[in-house]
């Protein structure tokens, strides 16, 4: 025989595909994957019995298999299906934790709330008697504006308080000047008086600026554990690409076909498919660790002196004290505003009451600052967290999965943000294609990141309707069908975000820009023709 005869024989020896570890030639069993098929629920119906030739596969290595094109396609699907479950699953643990949190924080500030009102209630009768019977409504009003405001109602709380403030003053005027018939003009002058003169002491402002911190600071931060849910529910329902289907299948049920199932995908290489996959999610890293930061800082409000115990349960020390400056001193303020008339009034000096009260213990606000912080790495850490738990594996890295077979895994991990996926080996990416329901996303966390920051000030933010995006049914605080009645969400409606596209560096960036200048030419050449036509 020849000699190129001879090495061209040695060479298709060489070049045969083999199956699985072995390069036997003998068609080996398809036994397992006919087993591990059916318990997949797919019928064994066209599945082979032994290995046949691969020239057929689209996505997992062309060498002997025991997949058809229609058990790679439906493999495919499943792998698709089994990694948005388990994202979708990862996002609902975080889920559960955030509302777990909002639970825990929104019960205990409505009970210091109830417990404040409570106290008012049973202690200013004995003292007041039909002052305060006569006045009930002024009082409840007050708490339900607060309420209002904290559940995220369209409520100015300084007004709210101011407004407080004034019925208290009139009532009170009234009370003490009750033999006489006082009109509104009087009361307006009464009313303009107390401006300067304070008939309720330094009371009203000092209490009005620590009630507005506190409360800006509660509403805000509820309404961040529930954005924070939100964003976490839809970006977790965002469905992966084709691209990304194909990788994941080529990772996770390659193996089978290839006829090493036991084969677990290496680590870095089950790390370069999931960055790629995951590659859009990542880039809501920034944004989220500056709504953690946020929720961080603001949190630091309900400590110490200012503390959400301190402010809520003092209320009724505060109003007591202001009703004594002013009964003390009702003469004075009488005078002041050009009047003689001095009543008879009860004796408050003798039933000054002040309200003791007891802190209940605040684990919570700890254990939310806690939670926050382990949050903050989520979108970055998400590949390497379904990796290590539920894909691939760290043992025998010389005889993992590697994408071809069982072999070392060579090329290096990606970075994480779409921008770090230009040379991703495993994904196909158009790095100036971002996902659109992500970037809209990344701008509820910059507003809400905005209003925290505002509420750390103690400045408040105008509200208006927006669209579902941060509202409506379905709140990503839920994890099931019963939805906590949390504050109803109110922001402005943006337009869609300006995304600005990366100059593609490679072949895997599609480029459609060589198709924009066609229409140029072809008038270029029209024109060359018809000049050519006239000579």
């Amino acid at each position: 025989m020849d000699f190129p005869v001879l090495m061209a024989l040695l060479i298709c020896a060489l070049t045969v595909p083999g199956f699985g570890d072995m390069g036997s030639g003998k068609a080996q069993s398809c036994s397992d994957i006919r087993q591990f098929y059916n318990g997949k629920g797919f019928s064994l119906n066209g599945v082979p019995q032994s290995e046949i030739s691969g020239e057929h596969l689209r996505i997992c290595p062309q060498g002997y298999t025991c997949c058809t094109s229609v058990m790679e396609d439906s493999l495919s699907n499943l792998s698709r299906t089994e990694m948005e479950g388990l994202i979708r699953d990862a996002g609902r643990a975080l889920q559960a934790s955030l509302n777990g949190q909002y639970k825990v924080f929104d019960g205990y500030l409505l009970e210091l709330l109830n417990r404040s009102e409570g106290v008012l209630q049973q202690s200013y009768p004995p003292a007041l008697g039909s002052l305060y019977t006569q006045n009930t409504r002024v009082f409840s009003d007050l708490y339900t504006e607060l309420r209002r405001y904290y559940r995220g109602a369209n409520v100015n709380i300084e007004e709210a308080l101011n407004e407080f403030w004034a019925r208290l003053l009139e009532r009170m005027f009234k009370g003490a000047n009750g033999r006489y018939l006082i009109g509104d003009d009087y009361l307006e002058c009464v009313s303009k008086q107390s401006e300067t003169l304070r008939p309720f002491g330094d009371t009203p402002r000092d209490l009005n600026l620590k009630v507005t911190r506190t409360f800006v600071a509660a509403r805000f931060f509820v309404q961040g554990l529930v954005i924070s849910g939100e964003v976490v529910r839809k970006v977790s329902q965002v469905p992966l690409s084709p691209e990304c289907m194909r990788a994941i299948m080529k990772m996770i049920y390659c193996p089978h076909c290839r006829g090493v199932a036991s084969a677990r995908p290496c680590a870095n290489y089950c790390a370069n498919v999931l960055k790629g996959c995951l590659a859009n999610q990542a880039d809501l890293d920034t944004e989220w660790r500056n709504l953690a930061d946020a929720m961080l800082q603001v949190s630091n409000r309900f400590e110490g002196v200012s503390s959400v115990d301190v402010v809520f349960l003092s209320l009724p020390t505060h109003i007591s004290e202001a009703i004594t400056t002013m009964m003390d001193n009702i003469d004075t303020f009488n005078n002041k505003v050009r009047t003689a008339v001095r009543r008879d009034y009860l004796n408050w000096s003798n039933k000054k009451c002040f309200f003791s009260f007891s802190i209940a213990k605040r684990p919570q606000v700890s254990d939310v600052s806690r939670r926050l912080r382990d949050m903050q790495p989520y979108w970055v850490s998400l590949p390497s967290t379904l990796c290590s738990d539920r894909v691939a594996t760290r043992a025998q890295a010389d005889k993992c999965w590697n994408g071809m077979a069982r072999a070392r895994y060579l090329p290096e991990v990606m970075g994480d943000g779409l921008a770090s996926q230009i040379n991703n080996p495993e994904v196909e990416i158009d790095i100036t294609k971002p996902d659109m329901t992500i970037r809209q996303q990344i701008m509820q966390l910059k507003i809400m990141t905005n209003r925290l920051k505002n509420a750390f000030n103690g400045n408040d933010v105008d509200f208006q309707d927006t669209s579902d995006d941060v509202s409506g049914s379905g709140s990503g605080m839920c994890t099931d069908e019963n939805c906590p009645r949390g504050p109803r969400l109110m922001a402005p409606s943006t337009d869609r975000p300006k995304v600005y596209a990366y100059p593609p560096e490679n072949k895997k960036v599609v480029k459609a820009s060589a198709n924009h200048n066609l229409p140029s030419i072809a008038l270029y050449l029209l024109s060359l023709v018809m000049l050519l036509l006239r000579q």
